[in-house]
């Protein structure tokens, strides 16, 4: 009796002795196996998977899985809606640390084993362990758009926590560590360093100021965008990254003279007029202010503070108040993608009440110590 005809697939024995199967793929091409098989039960089984996978719809091109890591790579970064500043460094974390190990690489061939390996080698090639663990965050997701498009089953990218890293806590500035250092400062940055510590500002905050978005009666400051730097020195005005980031925050009491004084006698005229304005008359850099930073911190006795630090300084005395943690989120700009908050405008009238218990604290140290000069550590309860 004449053997079952195969329904789906052929299987036939080559001369080494091993079998290959191959079969039509729903895109009318005939299609081998990836690799041959000892026997002709193992061939039968793979040809089964296929026509399951085809059935249900899962059926992948092997084909197309073969396009170099690079290719795809430099596609996923240039067909995504990006920022200047976050463009830019993905161009250089797939550049200089992902193209030279699997660039060449399909992205079929990218394996759990082959991800792990390239972590390990560059760490302890000294490559920073924040930096390794951007460009591993980087892979993962792009690996994650391979897998949505159907070109792989699965992200090769398993390493758990492998795109965070443990940093030490920067330290939070003293209230009179602020205005020592505000005072050891150019006197055209003085307020830029108080409405830094006690307002939660950023940098790119900062310099994108304008004379319309300080509100001396209300006490108010407005921020609605930023200021970037790009690698090659250019810079770009970009609005927040999300909603959260545009905010109205109230100046302490005690920060107003130094504002006031700064209006007066810095910034430029007009409602456009920049809020801060280096000595000869540019956007201060944040290069060459650090030196000035560095060199303010020194005066004042105040060591192993950055100037981000000073944001922190102002969420740790926020948190000091009665301030709910929408009201801190609000002032500081954060948002948080899991708690999905939709977020709101908080009143004038509360964000004033943060501010006057911010400014009751920093009474409340400048009587007790002073303005002494210390080191950068605890931010002292009232």
């Amino acid at each position: 009796m004449a053997g079952k005809r195969r329904q789906f697939g052929r299987v036939r024995k080559l001369p080494s002795g091993r079998y290959q199967a191959r079969y039509v793929g729903p895109d009318g091409q005939l299609r081998p196996a990836p690799h041959t098989f000892r026997t002709k039960r193992e061939a039968d089984d793979w040809l089964a998977d296929v026509q399951t996978e085809m059935r249900m719809g899962d059926w992948r091109d092997p084909d197309a899985a073969k396009v170099p890591f690079q290719k795809y790579a430099e596609a996923w970064v240039r067909e995504r809606p990006l920022g200047p500043t976050t463009e830019e460094l993905y161009e250089i974390l797939v550049r200089v640390h992902l193209v030279p190990t699997f660039g060449r690489h399909a992205i079929a061939d990218i394996t759990p084993a082959g991800v792990r390996a390239w972590r390990r080698a560059r760490l302890d090639a000294g490559t920073g362990a924040s930096t390794v663990a951007k460009a591993y965050s980087l892979m993962r997701t792009i690996m994650g758009t391979a897998v949505e498009d159907g070109l792989i089953r699965r992200n090769p990218c398993q390493i758990k926590n492998g795109g965070t890293v443990n940093t030490p806590e920067r330290p939070t500035a003293s209230i009179p560590d602020v205005f020592a250092i505000a005072e050891a400062s150019q006197a055209r940055y003085r307020a830029l360093v108080l409405i830094g510590a006690f307002c939660g500002l950023r940098w790119g905050e900062l310099v994108a100021l304008r004379r319309r978005d300080i509100d001396l009666d209300a006490r108010m400051v407005r921020v609605r965008g930023s200021i970037s730097e790009l690698n090659s020195g250019e810079r770009i005005y970009k609005a927040p990254k999300s909603e959260a980031g545009k905010r109205s925050v109230a100046i302490p009491r005690s920060v107003m003279p130094a504002v006031v004084a700064h209006m007066k006698q810095f910034a430029e005229p007009g409602a456009d007029g920049r809020v801060f304005v280096g000595a000869k008359g540019a956007t201060p850099r944040r290069n060459h202010f650090n030196g000035l930073w560095h060199k303010a911190c020194a005066e004042a006795g105040v060591t192993g503070l950055r100037f981000h630090d000073l944001r922190h300084t102002g969420n740790t005395l926020a948190s000091h108040t009665d301030a709910s943690t929408r009201e801190l989120m609000i002032r500081l700009g954060q948002s948080s993608t899991r708690a999905a908050l939709i977020y709101q405008h908080g009143s004038l009238k509360r964000e004033q009440e943060i501010a006057d218990g911010i400014d009751a604290m920093i009474v409340t140290a400048l009587k007790r110590h002073g303005r002494s000069k210390g080191h950068a550590g605890d931010t002292p309860h009232p």
